[in-house]
């Protein structure tokens, strides 16, 4: 093993939360100077916040939770605790691992600025919106479910449940085995198979098991009832599942708020981040990286960036059409047909949403939520965000409801390319379709695309093991995050995963095991 030398240089390649955190993890533990080139113009990835008109925007809804006491650390660290967080009466708990532990919150600022620069605890709801009503997520047989769902079809609920706890499907060969077998047919049938099939475009039969294993392994009827039996008696669990946290940190102006502060203290540290660079070539020599080639996109100039390791949190699919010399043909075939899922953001200003079951500041009716499932079949909308829940910040005027419509698609597809007109008009149509929101009511409407923001696991993918073989076996490259190793990686994982990266440039390790390790145990799973 060998350690880097004072002059070793890293090039990471993404300036998303995988990214940054390798950048600030190297110049905080090595002697590596890096470079971090991002083909956007933004930091953040998925985790930027995008603003319309003082209106500030999550793309997809960022939990600042963790099971990892380093990464609940790390964040605090970037943004401390609202000091007025602890003037609300409730204690500042958020569970940690096996424990609760209470979270640090900061002194009183001493500038404007400083209140500014801070964590939120928020509470957390997501429900399910099924013939036309509202249903807890996780679900709870209770007597709201009960009667939402009609008597006959809750008692069929508990027997297909019975019958899947007797007769489980064996083997799990796909996604609707895995989930049949934690929920019973009735329960996937009624909250789980719309949702999914919008999301991926694709059958719950064509989706591979090892989706449900990575995203909603520890989680089944079962847990999510004790969950609910311990708290109706005042009993919090020792241990939650991430899908039963209840409580949050979230950055007062979305979390593309902390990633651009840990920007500024990577450039504050001496290292470079270059936005407007997209990677055009990989260098090869003696099977290591040796120089990451970038484009200007403003003026169109190669500049080339020699290095000593390189952090991927790219698509796999465009690294490896980037390597030079090229990887083997089976390589870069299967590599080229990876496939992934996009989506589209409408938001919305909304005088007044008919939806919630409390009252906004300015007497506007506003939903509960931080983001609701939208299981019906006859929209294509498929998840709905509240802005105004995860935090005041991110919207300016509090009269108004600012609510995310999330539409899952394939880029190219009729969806993608509807024009940003016909995106909000469907958008509109939709919420009043569903009885949710009468279109009159809103004001105006932005539309942001998202390319490629979920890795799938169908198609090619059942191959994916040579790619990941194959690029493993280069030395001095590391592949972190969610498109970087084709993971469906929360925020958390993908720092996790650029921590252990960064641990193993340090100490000259050139096996890639535990960075593949993060995010299989239960303790780091959550919903989606």
């Amino acid at each position: 093993m060998t350690t880097p030398s004072p002059s070793a240089c890293a090039v990471v390649i993404g300036a998303g939360p995988a990214g940054l955190t390798a950048a600030l993890e190297l110049l905080r533990n090595t002697a590596v100077a890096p470079v971090v080139v991002e083909a956007t113009g933004v930091v953040g990835g998925l985790s930027r916040t995008v603003e319309y008109h003082g209106y500030r925007m999550d793309l997809g809804g960022h939990r600042f939770f963790s099971r990892s006491d380093w990464v609940m650390d790390w964040w605090q660290a970037i943004l401390p605790i609202d000091p007025a967080a602890a003037s609300d009466g409730v204690p500042l708990r958020i569970a940690y691992r096996t424990r609760q532990r209470d979270v640090a919150v900061a002194a009183p600022s001493q500038t404007a600025a400083d209140a500014e620069r801070v964590m939120l605890v928020r509470n957390r709801l997501s429900r399910i919106y099924h013939r036309r009503r509202f249903f807890d997520y996780p679900i709870r047989l209770d007597l709201r479910t009960i009667v939402n769902l009609g008597v006959f079809r809750s008692f069929a609920a508990g027997l297909s449940y019975l019958k899947a706890q007797a007769f489980p499907r064996t083997p799990e060969l796909n996604l609707e085995d895995f989930l049949v077998n934690r929920f019973g047919s009735q329960l996937y049938e009624t909250f789980f198979r719309s949702y999914t099939e919008k999301v991926w475009g694709v059958p719950c039969t064509g989706i591979s098991a090892a989706w449900g294993a990575q995203r909603i392994k520890g989680l089944s009827l079962m847990r999510a009832l004790l969950h609910a039996a311990r708290r109706a008696v005042g009993l919090a669990p020792k241990q939650a599942h991430t899908s039963l946290i209840e409580r949050f940190l979230y950055p007062k102006y979305g979390p593309g708020q902390l990633w651009e502060e840990v920007a500024r203290q990577v450039r504050e540290r001496g290292g470079r981040i270059e936005v407007e660079r997209p990677v055009e070539r990989i260098a090869m020599r003696d099977g290591r990286v040796v120089a990451v080639d970038v484009r200007h996109r403003a003026s169109g100039e190669i500049e080339t960036f020699a290095c000593d390791y390189a952090i991927s949190s790219m698509p796999i699919k465009d690294l490896v059409a980037c390597l030079d010399p090229p990887a083997p043909q089976e390589v870069r075939e299967i590599a080229a047909r990876l496939p992934y899922r996009d989506f589209i953001v409408v938001g919305l200003i909304v005088r007044t949403a008919a939806i919630g079951d409390r009252v906004g500041r300015a007497g506007t009716t506003m939903p509960p939520d931080n983001w609701i499932y939208i299981q019906e079949p006859d929209v294509r909308l498929g998840r709905l965000q509240v802005f105004n829940n995860w935090s005041p910040g991110l919207v300016p005027d509090g009269s108004n409801v600012w609510l995310g419509l999330e539409y899952f698609c394939s880029e190219g597809d009729d969806l993608w390319s509807l024009p940003d007109a016909g995106l909000v008009a469907l958008a509109k149509r939709e919420l009043q379709q569903i009885g949710l929101v009468v279109a009159a009511d809103v004001l105006d409407g932005v539309v942001v695309r998202v390319p490629k923001a979920y890795p799938a696991y169908v198609g090619a993918y059942e191959h994916f093991g040579l790619v990941r073989r194959w690029l493993d076996a280069i030395p001095n490259l590391f592949l972190v995050g969610r498109n970087g190793m084709h993971r469906y990686n929360n925020q958390d994982h993908s720092m996790l995963t650029a921590k252990a990266a960064v641990d193993n440039i340090a100490s000259g390790r050139s096996d890639k095991a535990n960075l593949w390790a993060v995010n299989v145990d239960d303790d780091y799973l959550e919903e989606k």
